[in-house]
């Protein structure tokens, strides 16, 4: 393929990723509203810390994806990972041994955050992404 046919589908797929994100964001401010919505009217909504966790660390969880979505690096995928697996280990408390290894894994990550990752990934800026768009 020539270089304008690979510019045009890669902008394509940028275009695809932004409205995949600006949907994933719209559903979870409307998860966030619907949340606050029962905590003033669900009788007993604050008995268990649980499920009030499990919500709002869901809600976090895809707000870090979409941030992914928007700007993809290395160091805001393991961003996404990391805040993926400390909710796992926060909600299911319940077995030691996934508790450990979730624990080791998050350090695995950030070992790979420290070593693997180029220190210009974590300052890279929204704006410079469309800077790749003319590489291509």
């Amino acid at each position: 393929m020539n270089k304008k046919t690979n510019k045009i589908f890669y902008l394509s797929l940028h275009i695809l990723e932004y409205l995949i994100a600006i949907l994933t964001i719209i559903v979870l401010i409307g998860f966030l509203g619907y949340e606050i919505y029962k905590m003033f009217t669900v009788g007993g909504y604050f008995y268990s810390a649980d499920t009030y966790l499990k919500n709002m660390l869901t809600i976090v969880v895809g707000l870090e994806f979409v941030r992914m979505l928007i700007n993809l690096t290395p160091a805001n995928t393991l961003e996404v990972l990391i805040v993926a697996i400390a909710r796992q280990v926060i909600i299911n408390h319940e077995n030691a041994l996934a508790n450990i290894a979730c624990v080791l894994c998050i350090g695995g990550l950030f070992a790979i955050r420290k070593f693997l990752i180029a220190k210009t990934d974590f300052k890279k800026e929204l704006s410079e992404d469309s800077t790749d768009v003319e590489k291509c």
